[in-house]
């Protein structure tokens, strides 16, 4: 059943929403539900949680509520309810371990900050508290109890439509709060849904108040957007809009940056390929993240026929730890993904030997394997039908499976792994705390990389008394 108020006319087209909808419901959801019912007041589910039980989604993590129930008397009923929000009309009901917002019906004053409004009025009915939403497919309300759909705007239709679609006018919603263009794109792209001529087209003007969105808002937009199916639907929409200069300009420049014969496709282009083809998480990060140094290292080749970006990698990492800063992702986010991006190119061939893949494993930490190799292959695939490029992830496979059967064997890959430590080396040399510590270290994790054999206390003791045991002190830190 769909209730709709009697000024609206009907879809043309209404959405087929499973009739048992409430069935996929967590209990502790419909418990609160009743409660609240049975005490007199009207309950909803509404926002994304009824939205992707509508598009039979996998069942959400966030369930909120929308009620008549004034919040005071939310408090009441239930004991252990946490006063989350409550200048907003907002109660967290924590009930079998489950935490559900609970809503009071309100409509929203004028917006200050471009994020909050300054007040909010508590209203009687649910159409009304559904205006004030952002999309029309975030803007329909369901009685679990019933199975009763109230859709004053259309939103069954646009689930139906896959179409999103600001709720009213989108000039209006996007000047009221500067963080919904971003979640058009978001939404565009876990969703894969079109969004609208009028909608798409307001996007673009609302950069002021998009600009005093806090950072951190952006950033958790963006990586929810990177969780979609296909990132490049919502990259490719905020940089049409501009929004994407706000707040990544170098890749905003990589549009029609050409880049060289080993690629198909221009810098941005082939950036949102990558990331299509990465895996969610940081690899998809990195992706977003690891061309970009090329804008700055730009250079022709000695006979003028093509580009060379010598020293992007490395470029690269720097802009991405700078820029993952200042969107204030944890330190060690910032760490890995920018090891990630500045060790991402990687020009393997089977002439390599065990110890120069010891030593690339080295560089990049074996913690960090899986990401890199996957990084690699994306990076690969984004390079479009190039002749190489087969021949090349062949080979990436073939790197993988050595570094696999390497590591298994358990090498020293640093210094910690060594079978003597450096209170033995000054032992055996009759020194100090210092630098030649490090010195004869450094040489003889360089010795087991090339033997991994040789990492016994025996022979590191034999090698530290032959090569650095002189009584003058006197040596070379090469190992023997």
């Amino acid at each position: 059943m769909v209730e709709r108020p009697s000024s609206d006319p009907p879809p043309s087209a209404p959405a087929a929403v499973p009739p048992d909808w409430p069935r996929r419901v967590p209990h502790p959801v419909l418990a609160v539900c009743r409660r609240l019912r049975d005490d007199g007041h009207a309950a909803f589910l509404v926002g994304g949680s009824l939205r992707d039980l509508a598009l039979g989604r996998p069942l959400p993590n966030d369930w909120d509520v929308a009620t008549a129930a004034p919040p005071a008397r939310v408090l009441d009923l239930f004991p252990r309810a946490i006063p989350t929000g409550l200048p907003h009309g907002t109660v967290t009901v924590v009930l079998e371990g489950r935490a559900i917002e609970v809503t009071t019906f309100r409509g929203d004053g004028a917006y200050a900050d471009g994020r909050h409004p300054v007040a909010v009025t508590f209203v009687e009915r649910i159409e009304d508290d559904l205006a004030r939403r952002d999309f029309t497919v975030n803007a329909v309300a369901g009685d679990p109890l019933t199975g009763a759909l109230v859709d004053p705007f259309g939103g069954l239709q646009d689930l139906a439509a896959r179409t999103l679609r600001a709720v009213g006018d989108p000039d209006a919603r996007f000047a009221e709060d500067g963080l919904r263009p971003m979640r058009a794109a978001r939404f565009a792209a876990t969703l894969e849904f079109d969004v609208e001529p009028a909608t798409r087209a307001a996007l673009a003007r609302h950069h002021d108040v998009f600009r005093r969105v806090s950072r951190e808002r952006v950033r958790d937009e963006l990586v929810k957007l990177l969780g979609a199916p296909r990132p490049s639907v919502g990259l490719r929409l905020l940089a049409d809009s501009g929004l994407l200069a706000e707040f990544l300009p170098e890749l905003a420049r990589a549009r029609d940056f050409a880049q060289n014969r080993w690629h198909e496709f221009d810098l941005f282009e082939h950036t949102l390929r990558a990331v299509d083809a990465a895996p969610p998480g940081p690899v998809r990060l990195a992706a977003l993240l690891h061309d970009l140094g090329k804008l700055d290292t730009a250079a022709w080749s000695d006979d003028k026929a093509d580009r060379t970006f010598h020293g992007h990698e490395q470029r690269s990492a720097e802009l991405a730890a700078a820029w993952l800063r200042t969107m204030r992702f944890p330190a060690r986010d910032v760490e890995h993904v920018a090891a990630l991006v500045a060790h991402h190119g990687v020009y393997y061939d089977d002439a390599w030997t065990d110890a120069a893949v010891r030593r690339w494993l080295r560089r990049i930490g074996p913690e960090r394997l899986a990401d890199q190799l996957a990084l690699l292959q994306a990076d690969l695939v984004a390079k479009g039908d190039r002749p190489d490029v087969p021949a090349a992830r062949a080979a990436a496979g073939r790197l993988a499976e050595r570094a696999a059967a390497l590591l298994a064997a358990r090498p020293a890959l640093d210094e910690n792994a060594l079978a003597i430590d450096g209170a033995a080396i000054m032992r055996l040399l009759g020194i100090g705390p210092g630098p030649r510590v490090g010195e004869v270290k450094r040489a003889l994790l360089e010795l087991v990389t090339d033997d991994p054999s040789r990492n016994t206390a025996g022979e590191l003791e034999r090698v530290v008394r032959e090569r650095w045991g002189r009584p003058d002190g006197a040596g070379t830190t090469e190992p023997a």
